[in-house]
């Protein structure tokens, strides 16, 4: 009994270590421009995925973005935001470099998400903003 004890705990250390790893190495590939833009979205757009970003967009990102995403929110940031509302606007910007941009905060008006520490929500969030264009 005691080393079925001691392996649970050896796998759950293990399996820790892992889930840290892997989100710190999406945390570094957002300190390297070229990394950040190969980055590859794992989550599929599914309708879960797309109502799980939308309920996020909703709390943080609306009120400067605009309910639509296009670009005209209630705060004015003193800044012009993307209009994600716009496919030719978004064509450009890469699934990765969006993940980065809401991982790491974007220039002064675009705080770091501290809150969705999961990468799976910062992906259901691309997964919602990039529903917006079509």
């Amino acid at each position: 009994m005691r080393r079925l004890c001691t392996f649970v705990v050896v796998l759950a250390f293990l399996f820790s270590i892992g889930a840290l790893l892997a989100q710190t190495a999406s945390s570094d590939s957002c300190s390297n421009p070229a990394e950040a833009k190969n980055l590859v979205n794992p989550v599929k757009p599914t309708p879960e995925s797309i109502a799980q970003g939308k309920k996020y967009y909703g709390y943080d990102c609306a009120m400067c973005h605009g309910a639509t995403g296009n670009g005209k929110g209630d705060v004015d940031t003193g800044e012009k935001m993307p209009d994600f509302s716009n496919a030719a606007s978004m064509k450009d910007v890469t699934d990765g470099e969006m993940f980065c941009s809401l991982k790491t905060g974007k220039g002064h008006t675009m705080p770091l998400e501290r809150i969705r520490t999961s990468p799976n929500e910062l992906w259901n969030l691309v997964n919602y903003v990039r529903s917006l264009a079509k």
